[in-house]
């Protein structure tokens, strides 16, 4: 691997791609059960999401907790280190609510 050449390559690499972002804005409002952010995640595949959950969880951002009981609990929430990410997202949610009608217009 490559080493990072700045900061936002850094960034960039953890939340890259449509869904993590959309993972890590569900997560900040408390912990998650599977099926629970299946739905908070419109369009997100069942594979998809296990898929990228499992990423975020290798690279410490998020943390899955498994409950020992019948049925299986297990709940998904973030790390400090992933609360600190989610707070970095805040301006990028906010410019983009703020500028929501122009960048729909102008969508391929």
């Amino acid at each position: 691997m490559k080493p990072y050449t700045c900061g936002l390559d850094a960034a960039a690499d953890v939340i890259g791609g449509k869904w993590k972002p959309l993972i890590l804005w569900a997560l900040s409002h408390g912990p998650h059960r599977f099926g629970e952010l299946r739905k908070a995640i419109s369009g997100v595949t069942e594979k998809m999401l296990i898929q990228q959950l499992r990423e975020l969880e290798s690279r410490g951002i998020v943390h899955r907790e498994v409950y020992r009981q019948v049925p299986p609990k297990v709940e998904y929430s973030l790390t400090p280190l992933g609360e600190t990410l989610n707070t970095a997202l805040a301006p990028l949610d906010q410019w983009g609510a703020e500028h929501i009608a122009e960048l729909e217009s102008s969508r391929c």
